[in-house]
Order: structure tokens, then C-alpha cells, then sequence
């Protein structure tokens, strides 16, 4: 039984890295580490929903970093709350157990609105203009106030885009500390994103992730104690979960320009300049796509369509498999959140979201860092254009990525605690982590 858990969520953490990161690596020298399994899709949200919940994406619905809704023909990236979450998750079984235990989460994206007694992650406020401004959703609410005034802002333009790094990670951090000292949770989850931004823009075996291993770790050599200090003389449990780990990629496809061109997916003409938008009532098909893999809407999961869209895709090469229908089940994605089609990269291949023909009909957004209206991820934002001052639109400039199921050695995470004991003595998967928790609680 511990006083307090702390799971730190760090993607991209590979076993192999804990050699040049002394500071974590005590914590597994003083525990015990086991290869952590992340189920698919390995991307950020379903995974993080896995870990808490200790469920999968075919019971919670949370299968993608983004949804679909058919009946509303909009698509929701990075902006959904917490309610979209549909099993109940660690502080839910916490409260249930003993309304005195408290928990508090730092930073994962579907963390908003949730029941956590203490929650900080990032959400500028868009004004009229388009301009953003600095904030942060917090609970209380006035606790943001407080953590600006100690930290500075959030700093958001190092959370994501050309300028991603150390900076955002260490906020989240050093304000996780102050949070820990003001409420002292018993479970604390804190997210740290800092692994996965070189990896993905140089590759997960460069120059600039080796000296992210280290930035990280510098960290975590001042997160770490200030946390023991917090709770010395009490029962601190550690657990570091590396959700997913990221693999070298030379391929990229685009399965919204082979829908198209098959005359699946419309486009609709904005005004000049603005370019074209998928045109989502009159597509038959079309795919949001994130990272390595895509899924594909069909109008009315009309069997027909959903047919002619999986053959599409079927032996065409950067495609490992195709799941349509009840093939999905087979990797627990059978939600109606899904697609009607899933398609899975190769492991060294990821597919691009672009949907256009021309670059000069590219829509507007394509060019900036905008999460929210691309119609799926775009680890292209992680470059910059000095030529044109803006986000390229050559996706082969990415050569990480990550989201298919593990088939490699490569491909597994990591999974340690600070004391020996807590976790089982084989291989795990994410879903299971959850109860590592709540066993410490009783529960």
C-alpha cells in the first residue's frame, strides 16, 4: 500500500535510453522494469485512455486522436473533454472506493471537465481575431492565476510546432511540484511530452533524441526529488510508463488522395486563396488520418462502399493491413467512434492526412500550426519553411512515427516502479496499468 502514486506518462521512452539517463534509471535500479505493450492504435490519446481506464478503445470509444461525428459531419481533433471517455478511470474507482483519496492530473489532452479534484492542461483562448492567447484549464480554476504568477505562462509555442521542447515539459513540471506541496494527491498523473518531438522530426535513433534522452532526464534530476521532499516520510510510489515508442519511417502515404482520386472523398472550393476542404456530405469516403494509421468514414457504412474503400488499400504498398467491418475486433477498434475501415502502416511507413492535388490548393491551414481544423495529425508542423515562413507541405520530411501494433522488439515500451514487487514479472500491456494503481490503494 503506498500514501501517494505518481504515474509518469513519458512517450517515446525507449528501454535502451535509461543507460544515458542516470536520474530515471535510479528509479529502476531501486524497483524493477518490464517491457510495457501498447495496445493499438499506439497514439496518444487511446493509449492514455488505456492506462487510465484499464480498458480498450473498443469498450471507452477513445480510438483515435481525434472523432468523427457522422451525424453532426464534423471531425473533433485535440479539443474533445474528458466526457468522451467512456469507462470510468482511476480517480472515478478512487472516489468510489474512499471519497478522502484525491487525484490530480497534469497535462493529457482529454483530461478537461474531468473528475480529478486537481487538473492543469493547456487551452488558449481563440480570440475573434484568430489570435491566441496564453491560458490554461485548471481545477480549481483559479489555480492557473496562481501558476502563472510563479511560472510565467504556459509556454504553448514549445508544447507543439517548429519551436517544440524542453521548455513545455519543464512547466509541467515545476508546476506539478507546486501542485504536489499545495494538495498533496495521493495518485498524481503527469504528462511529459519531451521525447516525442525529435524523434519524430529527425528520427528516434538521431543526434537531437539522444540530447532529448538528456534534456529529459536533466529534468527529471530536479522533478524528481522535489516530489520525495514533498512527501518524505511517506510511502512514494513511482511509476513511469512510456505509452508508445516511436520508430524510423522513410514512406509516407496518403490515403485521402487515393479516395479521391477513386472518387470517394468531394472537395468543396473555398473562397480564393483559401483553397479546398474535404466536403464531408457528399464524400462517400474519406480518412482521418494519425500517424500510422487511418480511419475511414463511410457514408452511411454503406457495405458497398466499405468494400470498394478496404480494396483500395488492400496489397497497395506502406499498408500493412486493412480491417474492415468485424476485422476490427481483432485489434479492439470495433466502436462506433471507429472508422468502417481501419488502415494499419507498415512499421516504417506513416500516412499524411493531405487530401489536395496541387499544393496551390492546399486550404489555408495547411501552412500553419493548426490543430484543430486539419482534418488529422500533421507531424509536419514540427518543420519550418524559413523560404516561405510558414509549415512545408512535404510530409517525407518526418522520419518517426508511431501507432501501429508492436511487432518488433524495437516497438516495446518500458514500465517501472520504484520499488520491486508492484508490477508483474513478464511483458504488460498498458490496459493493465491501472491496476498497478488502484492494488496500491486497496482498491
Amino acid at each position: 500500500m503506498s500514501d501517494h502514486v505518481v504515474l509518469l506518462s513519458i512517450p517515446g521512452l525507449r528501454a535502451r535510453d535509461l543507460a544515458a539517463m542516470p536520474n530515471l534509471g535510479r528509479l529502476a535500479t531501486a524497483g524493477e522494469q518490464v517491457t510495457l505493450v501498447p495496445s493499438f492504435p499506439a497514439v496518444t490519446w487511446p493509449v492514455q485512455a488505456n492506462l487510465l481506464t484499464g480498458k480498450g478503445p473498443a469498450e471507452h470509444g477513445v480510438v483515435a486522436n481525434g472523432f468523427y461525428w457522422r451525424d453532426q459531419l464534423e471531425v473533433e481533433m485535440w479539443t474533445a473533454t474528458n466526457d468522451k471517455v467512456g469507462a470510468p478511470q482511476i480517480w472515478d474507482y478512487l472516489h468510489r472506493h474512499d471519497p478522502s483519496l484525491t487525484s490530480a492530473v497534469w497535462f493529457p489532452m482529454l483530461s478537461k471537465q474531468c473528475a480529478a479534484d486537481y487538473v492543469c492542461m493547456p487551452a488558449p483562448i481563440h480570440n475573434p481575431d484568430g489570435s491566441e492567447s496564453l491560458w490554461c484549464y485548471t481545477k480549481p480554476t483559479e489555480l492557473y492565476g496562481e501558476l502563472r504568477d510563479e511560472f510565467g505562462h504556459f509556454p504553448l509555442q514549445h508544447f507543439w510546432g517548429p519551436l517544440a521542447g524542453i521548455q513545455s515539459s519543464a512547466w509541467i513540471a515545476d508546476s506539478a511540484a507546486y501542485a504536489a506541496r499545495k494538495f498533496r494527491p495521493n495518485f498524481f498523473y503527469i504528462y511529459l511530452t519531451h521525447l516525442d518531438y525529435a524523434a519524430q522530426k529527425s528520427g528516434p535513433d538521431s543526434r537531437a533524441a539522444a540530447a532529448a534522452v538528456a534534456e529529459l532526464d536533466e529534468l527529471l534530476g530536479r522533478m524528481l526529488p522535489a516530489f520525495e521532499e514533498v512527501f518524505a516520510g511517506e510511502r512514494l510510489l513511482w511509476l513511469v510508463a512510456s505509452e508508445y515508442t516511436i520508430s524510423p519511417v522513410d514512406q509516407v502515404t496518403y490515403p485521402n488522395r487515393v479516395l479521391r482520386e477513386a472518387g470517394l472523398l468531394s472537395v468543396r472550393n473555398e473562397a480564393e486563396g483559401d483553397g479546398e476542404l474535404i466536403d464531408f456530405a457528399a464524400s462517400d469516403a474519406w480518412a482521418l488520418a494519425d500517424h500510422q494509421l487511418s480511419h475511414v468514414y463511410v457514408r452511411d457504412s454503406d457495405p458497398a462502399i466499405v468494400a470498394r474503400a478496404a480494396e483500395l488499400f488492400r496489397g497497395r504498398s506502406g499498408f500493412a493491413q486493412v480491417l474492415a467491418g468485424d476485422e476490427r475486433a481483432e485489434f479492439d477498434v470495433s466502436h462506433p467512434n471507429s472508422g468502417d475501415v481501419v488502415l494499419i502502416s507498415d512499421a516504417n511507413s506513416w500516412q499524411a492526412y493531405y487530401y489536395w492535388l496541387d499544393d496551390a490548393r492546399a486550404p489555408s491551414f495547411a501552412r500553419t500550426v493548426d490543430i484543430h481544423r486539419k482534418p488529422g495529425y500533421d507531424p509536419v508542423e514540427l518543420h519550418f519553411d524559413m523560404a516561405t515562413k510558414s509549415i512545408p507541405l512535404d510530409a517525407t520530411l518526418v522520419k518517426g512515427s508511431h501507432g501501429a501494433p508492436v511487432s518488433t522488439e524495437d516497438a516495446e515500451g518500458v514500465l517501472i516502479s520504484s520499488e520491486v514487487g508492484v508490477l508483474l514479472d513478464r511483458a504488460t500491456a498498458d490496459t493493465q496499468v491501472a491496476d498497478f494503481v488502484l492494488r496500491q490503494f486497496g482498491v
